[in-house]
């Protein structure tokens, strides 16, 4: 697969950070990377091992600007990419993504376009192709559609969004914790729910191991994890009345419906994906409280060490910043 053709895409650069312990999609990679180029520079902050990174510079060619990251403070890896990339755009508008992330023509010129009424874009990922795990995980997006909107793996910002300060590199939910501080700072975010990217789904082993960790970003937003360590008990107390059950299941459904439905979702989310709803948040309720094991645990295991911290309220950030009324209100999640 190649990257989207098309016209010379003016002031704007494709970041991707990356660090590879497994070479299995490179070639994937690659050949959309080199196509990519063809529209706007790109850069791949690599902090794979000596010889992986051999291999990348070798497989992505003279057509993408490869680097290694820059230290900086913190364990989260990839914000160390990130702000690299940033530091070294050639352009004012840059696109972040995630090494899964597939952008088309339309996709690519949309989110930029838009970064004219905003600091951060915030765009729609949709995975391709859809096998059991993705279309579970899809569950959870259209819950999070309905009730606000999805945390994709790539945004469109500003280079200068973030100040020459960066973000927090000692937290889990990075991308959370990028878009705060874009806020914190004054600047503000567009959610482009009708804006949809494609994503290339994780392998199942991944997948699987993402349940618990995924479920501890949400201690980063309080009132939402407060919902989801409620929903085990919910369903027990529900269980003694199979109709009580059958009910709230059925408004589950309903609920990622309205999701898939939202910002013209019907035509790129699979409606098989709405019965697994109930399903997914019955996962989330026991992976809550595995993350609340995990948080009394020092946090996550992370690169040797834990991560204690989701991400950083927005009243914190607000204060750092001095700020004490930002241009946008906080998105809920």
């Amino acid at each position: 697969m190649t990257g989207p053709a098309g016209p010379p895409l003016p002031d704007a650069e494709y970041v991707l950070p990356l660090r590879w312990s497994d070479d299995a999609g490179l070639e994937e990679l690659a050949a959309y990377l080199r196509g990519l180029a063809g529209r706007l520079p790109v850069t791949v902050v690599d902090g794979s091992d000596p010889a992986r990174f051999a291999a990348h510079a070798r497989a992505f060619g003279d057509a993408v600007r490869h680097v290694r990251p820059d230290a900086h403070p913190g364990r989260n890896g990839k914000v160390a990419g990130v702000l690299t990339g940033l530091r070294l755009a050639r352009a004012p508008r840059v696109v972040l993504a995630d090494d899964d992330v597939r952008y088309d023509r339309a996709a690519l010129a949309v989110v930029l376009a838009r970064l004219a009424d905003a600091d951060v874009v915030r765009p729609q990922n949709v995975f391709d192709p859809m096998p059991w795990h993705a279309r579970w995980d899809t569950a959870r997006t259209l819950l999070n559609r309905a009730l606000g909107s999805d945390y994709p793996g790539t945004l469109a910002l500003r280079r200068d969004a973030l100040g020459p300060g960066g973000y927090d590199g000692d937290v889990l939910f990075e991308n959370l914790e990028l878009l705060r501080t874009v806020r914190a700072r004054g600047g503000s975010e567009h959610r482009a729910d009708d804006v949809f990217v494609t994503r290339r789904p994780p392998t199942v082993r991944h997948f699987l191991r993402q349940r618990p960790r995924q479920a501890y970003d949400s201690l980063a937003q309080p009132l939402r994890f407060a919902a989801e360590l409620a929903v085990l008990p919910v369903v027990v107390v529900a269980a003694r009345d199979v109709r009580v059950l059958t009910a709230l299941a059925l408004v589950v459904v309903a609920v990622a419906e309205t999701g898939r439905r939202r910002a013209g979702g019907a035509s790129r989310f699979p409606a098989s994906a709405v019965p697994l709803a109930p399903a997914w948040l019955l996962e989330r309720g026991v992976c809550a409280w595995l993350a609340l094991v995990l948080r009394a645990c020092g946090g996550v295991p992370y690169a040797g060490g834990r991560l204690a911290r989701a991400a950083t309220p927005l009243r914190d950030l607000r204060a750092v910043h001095r700020l004490v009324h930002p241009r946008s209100p906080e998105v809920a999640a």
